[in-house]
């Protein structure tokens, strides 16, 4: 007798899974852009690249991050519990902070639509390094550090405010989307486009959507199930009751 494969299932991941692990996130109602509105502008592609002070103050923005000293949650681990039950899983993520990938996540299983914070990339010449050899140089005294391979200007390798995704990162969620069984939207106001429209896109071809977040979202109307628990509690056990369901 033959096992039914099990369904495929896609979570797509916004700031509020992380906010357990000590990363603030950014609409909600004490978000960093809430809190701070001028802090977008540290993150807008034209500003950062046209202004040198706005370069010094996201250099110090990103040396200050909490996000370098934070640790996968329950939220991540039980995420990661479920790919290695041989759950046909992908991830698709609008978090730059690699806890997914923490937290024993392959890497081949995870989307990074807005990029990755632990890496930076020249801006002239392309060439990438880690982050940490660039927070190190500001902490040395460089307050905005040139590309040591053209003198060029560097950034996080993250997608900032005026710049487009990756067309082949954003071309395999929706693919991922379009296939999935099972879409599961978690922590995310699902109000930034166009990665809040992959959940429009999973119920349209037919999958679950269940969204789980603390406030309302646009989706809320098409979802089969919305959950306003807490995700470090909520989301393992969302988990383990679909796994249990088949």
């Amino acid at each position: 007798m033959t096992t039914a494969p099990r369904p495929m299932l896609a979570l797509l991941s916004g700031a509020g899974i992380s906010t357990d692990s000590g990363i603030p996130d950014y609409r909600g109602p004490n978000g960093l852009w809430r809190r701070d509105p001028g802090a977008e502008k540290l993150v807008t592609y034209d500003y950062y690249m046209n202004d040198p002070d706005v370069r010094r103050r996201s250099w110090q923005m990103r040396r200050d991050s909490p996000a370098f000293r934070a640790r996968p949650n329950a939220a991540h681990e039980a995420v990661a519990r479920l790919e290695r039950a041989g759950v046909p899983l992908r991830v698709i993520t609008q978090n730059v902070d690699g806890l997914h990938q923490a937290a024993g996540l392959p890497e081949r299983k995870v989307l990074e639509l807005h990029g990755s914070a632990r890496t930076v990339v020249c801006t002239a010449c392309e060439a990438r390094s880690p982050m940490a050899e660039a927070i190190a140089r500001v902490e040395a005294g460089e307050p905005d550090p040139p590309c040591r391979a053209c003198g060029g200007i560097l950034k996080s390798a993250t997608v900032m405010f005026g710049e487009a995704l990756d067309p082949e990162v954003l071309g395999a969620a929706v693919a991922v989307a379009r296939a999935c069984e099972v879409f599961v939207a978690v922590g995310t106001s699902l109000q930034v486009q166009p990665a809040a429209s992959l959940a429009g896109l999973a119920a349209e071809h037919g999958a679950r959507l269940i969204i789980v977040n603390a406030e309302p979202t646009p989706y809320d109307p098409l979802a089969e199930e919305v959950i306003r628990e807490p995700i470090g509690r909520s989301l393992p056990a969302l988990l383990e009751r679909l796994v249990a369901s088949g």
